[in-house]
């Protein structure tokens, strides 16, 4: 509990020697807050991410490329694959998305709290203005009845009020204060979930795109293999009418054609369905919504990874379980404050007559002030209870902080891993595609000689089609690898853009 008392003036006088006590009292208790101290927990963080594999020098040395602490993703991280057409989506994205949207107004919400836990600081002022007109019976009180023939006052009467009730109570144990405390940081975590939402998204924008790219190259792959088993049908059938192949090998290169036309049929489901999920993020009907065909040709660009310590700093998760730590203690501190008094200060005055005319003048008025006081005796172990129950939470809340920061390295050096051993095996598979297909140019050269059956053709054909699809799933995968990894790092977001305390309790956004 931290308490400053404030400096008043001596006081004089008995009454006011009184008042001047009780605003010192006030006064000074209300600089106290009780509750515990939060302090952020230490997080151990190694120095460098495993799966960066060290480089071969041209002279053969192993050397590890510098890593700067400013070598870090900033901004629109998805212009590094400098494919306009993402970046006019990933800009539609950001004011058409429906769920960025949501989390946007959830976060409005929150700020909004704020500012009602902060209105507990003043005084409450209400009025109820009224007029009454009252009649009572004749035949009541003193004097005689209107029988008896004495007259009596009127029995009628006007209540003109217009009273004003104040009501306050001061912050004496700093439950407002841990109040707005718990809702400013629930209002943190609220804009740290919109920044997680919005990583999100534009994420699996980036991914939706390159898998559509990889189906339009694989359509494209099936559209020149059915060309050219459309090209072998001709040859087979030109060869078993001259007798120097025969019907099986037509019937072969029939089959193999078909099948090639089914694949590229085929192909387009998955396409359709990528098309789709992408206008369903950039808030278009997937009805009217339609990407232009064309295969893939993106390369992986060069990523910024920095060191393991920059993602405590660069993950909205990450802030977002740091700040529901925070509120969890601000809680702490408001069921802290239940085990003290409460104090209140009410008064009440006005204007009150029982004519119109004299209603507002000054010998109308009256008032009355005073102070209480409010204590629990005994509440049966609630209180006590209650602050364990949260103090509990706080130690949950703790953990699943840790654990977060442990995911956020482990799905970094994954899809580091990733990245980096997909691109090694599309190398190798490349090499493999290349000795396909001089396979294929050999096995065709020997069919068309007569040398060889058409069935050395077809498996060959297998062979080079299979090792091109491969190719291209491995490309997708490389790609769809480097966006999560970006997501990973943060998306070049940073604690920084965090709103502060005292800005989500401000009347304007942040």
């Amino acid at each position: 509990m931290n308490c400053t008392p404030h400096q008043t003036a001596t006081p004089t006088g008995g009454s006011t020697r009184y008042a001047n006590a009780l605003i010192l009292c006030v006064f000074g208790l209300e600089a106290c807050t009780i509750g515990p101290k939060y302090v952020m927990p230490d997080t151990l963080a190694p120095a460098a991410f495993k799966e960066i594999a060290p480089q071969q020098a041209a002279d053969g040395s192993v050397w590890k490329p510098a890593e700067p602490m400013d070598a870090t993703l900033r901004g629109k991280w998805w212009e590094i694959y400098r494919e306009p057409e993402l970046d006019a989506l990933e800009e539609k994205l950001e004011t058409s998305n429906q769920s960025i949207a949501q989390s946007f107004q959830n976060f409005m919400a929150a700020r909004a709290q704020v500012r009602l836990a902060r209105s507990n600081f003043y005084p409450t002022v209400t009025t109820a203005p009224s007029y009454t007109r009252e009649r009572s019976s004749q035949n009541t009180g003193s004097g005689r009845s209107a029988g008896g023939g004495t007259a009596v006052a009127s029995p009628t009467t006007n209540v003109f009020a217009l009273p004003f009730d104040v009501s306050w109570e001061p912050d004496l144990w700093g439950k407002v204060s841990n109040t707005v405390r718990e809702y400013a940081n629930a209002a943190q975590v609220s804009a740290a979930d919109l920044a997680n939402e919005r990583l999100t998204e534009q994420a699996n924008l980036a991914v939706y795109y390159f898998k559509l790219r990889g189906q339009d190259s694989l359509q494209e792959l099936y559209e020149q293999t059915v060309e050219s088993d459309r090209r072998s049908l001709e040859l087979t059938q030109t060869l078993v009418r001259t007798g120097v192949d025969d019907q099986q090998a037509a019937a072969q290169a029939r089959l193999a054609l078909k099948e090639a036309e089914a694949e590229l049929t085929g192909a387009g489901v998955d396409r359709a369905q990528y098309e789709h999920a992408i206008a369903l993020l950039v808030g278009e009907p997937a009805s009217t919504f339609s990407l232009p065909h064309h295969p893939l040709t993106t390369s992986v660009p060069a990523i910024p990874i920095g060191i393991p310590s920059d993602l405590l700093q660069r993950r909205p998760d990450i802030a977002a379980a740091e700040r529901t730590m925070s509120q969890a203690n601000a809680l702490i501190g408001v069921e802290t404050a239940a085990f003290y008094p409460s104090f209140t200060l009410s008064a009440e005055g006005g204007f009150q007559s029982s004519s119109f005319s004299n209603w507002l003048t000054w010998p109308s008025r009256f008032f009355s002030i005073g102070p209480a006081l409010s204590q629990t005796l005994f509440d049966g172990g609630l209180r006590r209870s209650t602050v364990a129950q949260y103090t509990a939470q706080y130690k949950a809340d703790e953990a699943s902080y840790k654990q977060t920061v442990l995911t956020a390295f482990q799905q970094t050096e994954d899809y580091i891993a990733a990245v980096r051993i997909l691109g090694r095996q599309l190398e190798q598979q490349q090499d493999a595609v290349d000795a396909a297909r001089e396979y294929l140019t050999l096995a065709q050269t020997r069919h068309r000689t007569g040398l060889d059956p058409y069935i050395n053709v077809l498996n060959a054909q297998t062979s080079f089609l299979s090792d091109q699809q491969t190719a291209v799933n491995l490309e997708v995968q490389q790609l769809t690898g480097s966006v999560q990894l970006i997501e990973a790092l943060g998306g070049g977001w940073s604690t920084a853009q965090l709103p502060s305390e005292k800005s989500v309790a401000s009347d304007e956004p942040k």
